[in-house]
């Protein structure tokens, strides 16, 4: 094995620590040896040094909802560009994710398995990947993207991605199945409807409980894995958190009752703060977000901010999700600064996306702390992003990227 130390930075462990100047932390191979004072750690003579000179010391972020696969077009663009083209398109998505210091993602939809594998591999470059591959949902639901002009632009499948549109509880067996089939690590469902679909509303109630509770079922009994649940509607949520379901991805309109389940059954919130604001922003810029996103974008947005702020003052255990895909990919550091908006403190925001969002995608043995035993994602920031955490919107500000003990990016010699 060997060695590399990153010396003389101020750590921000990722636990809500205070952090620690003059720190040390030491590297064997694609594990962390050592953490502690420039004093303290004991440094092998063949070790690569690398000094921080005052920089901040990071473990690599966390994005528990992207759609790596995807960055949304116009209409007119998703039917005139050739089907293959948004795999070459996805590798510069899952860079530019990498060089902002997320070095772990949970793709919630339209990646695959060859997908993970590139990255393991060492095909293409990007941060680890948890793949759900095709969101399951229902005939007309979010993620049925059936226009009433009679034109079809849901995600094609292929072999790899299974048709996910299912309805009543044997089909929503099969569905979960074939996911399993094709190798996703989290199955993921769309439990109401949804900003960007067009013939339903975030408030809609998609699936039964008793459907829901198959895919948990199903996941569970197969493998062990879990599902998540976008769920924008109050009883939609409520339903997930009853089935099972240990993961509310955006939770718009949540209730007092849906929090109460949700402090009851440990369930994890992921806000996706970020998507709304994007899709607005996008309106004002370009045709490519549909007059029906922008519209109920629109309608949610003050709400959403709401129900994440009740969610947070009560407790709930929230992990840092951008919704990437809707927005570019690379600009996901702008969900922490929304975060702060809402009432989290820097510090916390930084902890939702390393130590929580480690533990929400089970991954917290491994990745999320620099602390020793676990695997060597670390980051450099020239910017100390408790006094500024909007200053992390900057790609820039990262200065340097190590995911599994290589360096992917480094400014640091600039």
């Amino acid at each position: 094995m060997s060695y590399t130390l990153i010396t003389n930075g101020t750590l921000i462990d990722g636990k809500g620590n205070e952090p620690v100047q003059e720190a040390a932390v030491l590297i064997n191979g694609n594990k962390i040896e050592q953490v502690g004072s420039v004093t303290d750690v004991k440094v092998p003579e063949d070790a690569k040094v690398i000094d921080a000179e005052g920089k901040y010391i990071l473990p690599g972020l966390i994005d528990t909802h992207v759609h790596m696969a995807m960055e949304l077009k116009s209409i007119q663009d998703t039917i005139l560009t050739p089907f293959s083209y948004r795999f070459y398109e996805s590798v510069h998505y899952m860079k530019r994710t990498l060089d902002v210091g997320i070095t772990s993602v949970r793709d919630a939809g339209f990646s695959d398995l060859g997908m993970k594998k590139a990255v393991e591999d060492g095909v293409v470059e990007g941060p680890r990947m948890q793949v759900s591959i095709n969101p399951i949902t229902t005939t007309g639901g979010h993620g049925d993207n059936w226009n009433r002009s009679g034109f079809d632009t849901t995600m094609q499948t292929y072999p790899g991605m299974p048709y996910a549109i299912c309805d009543g509880r044997e089909e929503v067996r099969k569905t979960v199945r074939q996911m399993l089939r094709a190798g996703a690590d989290v199955i993921k469902v769309h439990a109401t409807g949804g900003v960007s679909s067009p013939t339903d509303h975030p408030e809609f109630t998609q699936f039964s409980l008793e459907e829901l509770e198959v895919m948990v079922e199903e996941a569970q009994f197969r493998k062990g894995i879990k599902v998540m649940a976008h769920a924008q509607g109050a009883e939609g949520i409520k339903n997930a958190i009853r089935a099972g379901i240990y993961s509310i991805e955006h939770g718009i309109y949540i209730d007092d009752e849906a929090i109460e389940l949700m402090l009851e059954n440990g369930t994890f919130l992921v806000p996706t703060l970020l998507a709304p604001v994007s899709v607005l922003e996008s309106s004002k810029e370009n045709d490519r977000m549909a007059p029906y996103a922008v519209a109920k974008s629109k309608e949610v947005i003050e709400a959403h901010k709401e129900s994440i702020a009740k969610a947070y003052q009560a407790g709930v255990k929230i992990a840092m999700g951008t919704d990437a895909g809707v927005m570019a990919h690379g600009t996901n550091l702008r969900e922490l600064g929304l975060m702060c908006d809402i009432g989290m403190s820097p510090m916390e925001a930084l902890v939702a996306t390393t130590k929580t969002a480690a533990e929400c995608l089970g991954w917290e043995d491994k990745v999320g702390t620099v602390e020793e035993g676990k695997i060597s994602d670390i980051i450099l920031t020239d910017v100390d992003p408790l006094s500024d955490i909007r200053a992390l919107e900057d790609s820039d500000r990262i200065v340097m990227v190590m995911k599994d003990g290589k360096i992917y990016k480094d400014l640091t010699e600039r």
